[in-house]
């Protein structure tokens, strides 16, 4: 069985203020701090000899690969991304940035979502990508309203409990 996958489709370049500021606080804090520091002990490590059995060097080569390969892609992507800061006109419905209560209709679980870019999603705080089959879905729907959404187990059912636009 091959590894290979197909490449994915483009990315939303939606991202909120918050998110904006962390990912150049991460670009800055590579190319400022971690690539200087790692810079200086891949020369020390250089310095020491014979590179073909240097750990060291080995690691810090690898390590300022993983760096250079994180800054550039930050660069890149930074200047594509648009910064939703406005809420919509009618906050009712679920749009970009909204905080999102759905009860499952066969479960009858309920579960908060916040619809944000895929730059910055983050599972453990219930922030979703505006491209997951769940926020796709919820697009556009008011309280009360249902809807049935593609996740990978199977299709679901949910019906929108709460939806605002501030934790």
């Amino acid at each position: 069985m091959s590894r290979w996958r197909p490449p994915q489709g483009p990315s939303t370049a939606l991202i909120t203020r918050e998110g904006f500021e962390r990912l150049k606080a991460e670009l800055d804090e590579l190319w400022r701090v971690r690539r200087p520091e790692v810079v200086k002990a891949l020369a020390a490590a250089a310095a020491e000899g014979d590179r073909s059995e240097n750990a060291e060097y080995t690691y810090r080569k690898k390590q300022l690969g993983e760096i250079d390969r994180r800054v550039r892609y930050l660069s890149k992507r930074i200047e594509v991304l648009k910064v939703v800061e406005a809420h919509p006109a009618d906050p009712q419905a679920v749009f970009f940035g909204a905080w999102l209560t759905v009860e499952r209709e066969d479960t009858g679980a309920e579960s908060t979502y916040r619809i944000v870019g895929p730059d910055e999603i983050d599972a453990a705080k219930g922030w979703i990508s505006i491209d997951s089959p769940l926020a796709r879905a919820a697009l556009k729907k008011r309280i009360d309203d249902e809807f049935e959404a593609a996740l990978p187990a199977g299709p679901a059912r949910f019906i929108v409990v709460d939806v605002r636009y501030a934790p």
